[in-house]
């Protein structure tokens, strides 16, 4: 394995990290979940469950797309 493919493997690992933790920050709407109600705790969580879904439909349509 040559050097430019462990370093773009890295970097895309990062970056990807950088992209969850900015969505999960949209979906908490960038406050602290010891500071929010119940109710804005339970949008919060339904924000996080259905960015999850959509992560899985794009993995399950690249896969299709693959065949």
């Amino acid at each position: 394995m040559n050097v430019d493919r462990i370093i773009s493997m890295i970097l895309r690992k990062l970056v990807n990290r950088g992209i969850n933790k900015g969505i999960d920050m949209a979906a908490n709407r960038g406050r602290d979940p010891q500071n929010m109600t119940r109710e804005e705790r339970q949008q919060a969580k339904q924000a996080r469950d259905g960015t999850k879904r959509a992560r899985q439909a794009m993995r399950m349509g690249r896969r299709i797309g693959k065949l």
